[in-house]
This record gives C-alpha cells, sequence and structure tokens, in this order.
C-alpha cells in the first residue's frame, strides 16, 4: 500500500514494514522514526549489529589490558577510549581455532578473514572451488533483514576482490571478504563513499530512474534539495521533538555529502584523482563510511553492517601518523622494538577510529536514547600476534548495550580457549534470532 501525503511517502508491504520517504527526482529520503508517524519515544526500538574489522594483528603486549571487571586499566593501546570506558568492554580468551594452520599449512590471513565471522574452516584453493561457512550476520540477516530496506551493508576501504590467488594458494576471496551469504558465496564489499549513499539515499530500488541520480550529482545538488519543499511542508506539522530529530538528521547527511564531494574534487594537480568519492585520505574514508552506518542505522534502512577497514594481509602504509612502511610487512617483527612500536602506532590508529564511531554512535538520538544504546559494535582482529600468526585470545572490543541486553564498562576475560563463536550465539539471541548453536561453538557466552 503507498500513499501520498503532501509529499511524504508512506509505504507499507510484506516483510518491510511502515517506512516514510520523502522523494524526489534521484532522491528517496527515508525519514527516521517520528512520533507523527506513530514511533513514540518510549516504544521499543529495533537493535542493530556493526563489525568493524582490522588487518594483521596487534602488538599484544601494548593492548593486553589488567585487572578484570570493573575495576580493569585500560592498555597504551586502548587509552584513547578512556572516556567512554562506561560505553564498552574489552573481552579476553576468545579463540577462532578453524583459522590455525593444522594440515593446510600456510595462507593463516586468509583463513583469519574467512573464518572471523564464519568459525569455519576455509578450503584452500585458488580456484572457483571456494568454501567457508555461512557467517553470523548473514544468519541474522536472513531472519531479520526482511524488515528492512536493505538485509545488510558490506563495506570496506578495499576494492572487491573474490577470485585470484593471494595467499599461500589460498583464493582472493577468503582475504578481502568477511561476510558469507552461503558456504560458496562471499558477499563483496563496496568501498566507495559514493556508491554507499546513493544506495541510501538515491533513487534505489523503489522505482525512481537511477539515472536521476547522476543527473542531481552534475548539477551539484544536494539530495536535500530535491525534497526541499516537501521537507518544509513536512516540518511545518511536526511537534517540537520531531522537528529537532529531523533536523540534526538532515545535517548529519548533508554534511556526509560534502565530504563525498569534497572527495571527488581533487585540490591540486599533485593529488591523482581516484574513484569518485574515495578520499585521498585513508582516516577520512574510514569515518565517512562509519558516518554512513550510522545514517543507515538512524533510518532503519539496515540493521547489519559489516566494516573491513582494511582486507586481511593489508600492506597499507600509515605516513599520516609516522610508519611509511607496510603493515604487514612490518607485522613480521621477529621482536624488533622498532617494528612494534610501529605496530602499536597503527593499532592506536585504529583504536582512534572505533572511538570516532562510538561517539557519533552515542550522538545520534535514537527514541529516547541513542543509536548506541541499542546497537552492539564488536571491532577486533581474526590474528592476535602478527608475527607468529597466533589465532587465540584474539583483540577484541564490544561497545553499545544492545537495548539493554549488554553491560559495558568492564573486561570479560573468558577462559582460554573459548570459540569466538560463542560470542556469535549470544549476539544472535539479543537480535532476536533463535540460536542455539553456531560453527565449532560450545554454547553462548555469558556475562556479557
Amino acid at each position: 500500500m503507498r500513499c501520498m501525503l503532501r509529499g511524504m511517502d508512506m509505504t507499507t508491504r510484506a516483510g518491510f514494514g511502515r517506512r516514510a520517504f520523502l522523494r524526489g527526482a534521484g532522491a528517496a529520503i527515508a525519514l527516521p522514526a517520528l512520533e507523527a508517524f506513530g514511533f513514540p519515544q518510549a516504544a521499543a526500538r529495533p537493535r542493530r549489529l556493526a563489525v568493524l574489522y582490522t588487518p594483521n594483528g596487534v602488538n599484544v603486549p601494548q593492548w593486553t589490558v589488567e585487572g578484570e571487571g570493573k575495576d580493569y586499566v585500560l592498555s597504551p593501546t586502548l587509552r584513547a577510549l578512556e572516556p567512554l570506558r562506561g560505553d564498552f568492554s574489552v573481552l579476553s580468551g576468545l579463540n577462532q581455532e578453524n583459522a590455525t594452520p593444522g594440515e593446510d599449512g600456510g595462507g593463516d590471513h586468509s583463513r583469519a578473514a574467512a573464518t572471523f565471522l564464519t568459525s569455519r574452516r576455509a578450503y584452500k584453493t585458488g580456484g572457483a572451488d571456494i568454501r567457508a561457512g555461512v557467517s553470523f550476520d548473514q544468519v541474522a540477516a536472513s531472519a531479520i533483514g526482511g524488515q528492512t530496506r536493505w538485509p545488510s551493508l558490506q563495506l570496506s576501504t578495499d576494492g572487491a576482490r573474490s577470485a585470484g590467488r593471494c595467499d599461500s594458494g589460498y583464493s582472493c576471496a577468503y582475504q578481502y571478504n568477511l561476510s558469507w551469504k552461503t558456504p560458496t558465496l562471499p558477499l563483496p564489499a563496496e568501498h566507495n563513499p559514493r556508491m554507499v549513499f546513493e544506495r541510501l539515499f538515491g533513487a534505489g530500488p523503489l522505482g525512481a530512474d537511477a539515472s536521476d541520480d547522476a543527473a542531481r550529482r552534475e548539477l551539484q545538488k544536494s539530495v536535500l534539495d530535491f525534497v526541499r519543499e516537501d521537507a518544509r511542508a513536512l516540518r511545518g506539522r511536526l511537534g517540537a521533538r520531531d522537528r529537532e530529530k529531523l533536523d540534526q538528521y538532515f545535517s548529519a547527511i548533508r554534511e556526509v555529502e560534502q565530504r563525498i564531494a569534497r572527495a571527488e574534487t581533487p585540490q591540486g594537480a599533485e593529488v591523482p584523482a581516484g574513484p569518485d568519492g574515495v578520499p585521498a585520505s585513508f582516516r577520512e574514508h574510514v569515518r565517512i563510511m562509519m558516518d554512513l552506518t550510522a545514517l543507515a542505522f538512524r533510518t532503519d534502512a539496515t540493521r547489519i553492517v559489516v566494516f573491513m577497514l582494511a582486507h586481511e594481509g593489508s600492506n597499507r602504509a600509515f605516513p599520516e601518523i609516522g610508519v611509511p612502511e607496510a603493515h604487514h610487512q612490518i607485522s613480521h617483527h621477529q621482536g624488533n622494538v622498532e617494528k612494534l612500536t610501529k605496530i602499536a602506532q597503527i593499532d592506536r590508529f585504529y583504536v582512534d577510529q572505533l572511538r570516532y564511531f562510538i561517539e557519533v554512535m552515542k550522538a545520534a538520538p535514537d527514541g529516547e536514547g541513542t543509536l548506541l544504546d541499542e546497537s552492539m559494535v564488536l571491532y577486533g582482529s581474526g590474528i592476535s600476534e602478527g608475527n607468529k600468526h597466533w589465532h587465540n585470545n584474539l583483540p577484541l572490543v564490544l561497545a553499545g548495550r544492545g537495548g539493554g541486553t549488554l553491560r559495558p564498562g568492564r573486561h570479560v576475560r573468558f577462559p582460554d580457549p573459548t570459540p569466538l563463536s560463542n560470542l556469535f550465539v549470544a549476539l544472535l539471541q539479543r537480535l532476536g534470532v533463535k540460536a542455539d548453536a553456531f560453527g565449532d561453538s560450545t554454547g553462548a557466552a555469558g556475562d556479557l
């Protein structure tokens, strides 16, 4: 059923829920939950899941925290999170046994990524006969994804690769993908912020001509320009709380849109032009993707986002923080103090991006609380010690309150070894998915 109410398109369809859009040529602005649409502030809010992945392990001594429970001491690597320590927990003792070499020999980076969300051993092949397992985010997407415009979003800062040989005889599909819809079908991640933005706010799959998206951008207009009159009419019918929420939401959209536009316009001839929408700054690239994730959650466009900040085995350099060497190369430090120091610098860079995302989620209103209150944000890597390719005691942080089902602010130490899949069972249950087992789990992780 679709009806027009002075520019506001209220759409209801089976399995899609009630959603409100402001529409224009090449624009479909999904609106946040407003009281005027029958969403009271006290209503139960949907729970969201974001997974943030970093490659190549960490400097373990600099990552490791002291103490347990609420009285733990943040490590040097995690110190930037101190002002937010009531919003996250550090998890220790969780392992991915299926990522270890065994009879498969080398290829730990491929196994680390392929196993991280599937908890299944990847079949070693460089051909088309890839096989891992269904990832836990896709188990959730199958159960709850029909309630949103997009069942899930897969993001990265690298181009997608699903073929070729990358790591000791493993297909590149393993190293570049975290989400697996089936055991043989990885879901490629989008690395271009412009494409993500258009998926969220362009014509989309609801019927408008996608060529309008390009025409709008060619005119250098904002998506908000095309719904301005409808938005003004809508705003006049809203109460004070709804108006404030709408203004904050539109400001967030416009700010992200402007940053993407700046990335598409090189500021000097010495800066090589990349694909549309991809910033020259890695930090800015990561943060735009995080802002887009928050916008997707605010409009309930999706409730599940998996973001690979860099593919496993990444050789990205970090000259902006004084590390011109390739990340993967120096992760094989062999105890070299200078290399370990630089690894810790990279670790702190990534943790600072986590801090940024937590702050963005905490600042975004959602009902009586915030997006962070209703979300679960899992941050970590499929490798702990990069030089030795350890897959035990993985470096993990779990942020958010999961709609009141999580108790952040602690260091939770699980008996080592405990399968990481136990955590996935617990998170699936908190998303409303009936799950007693997943991968190699031995039960649901407790004390979260």
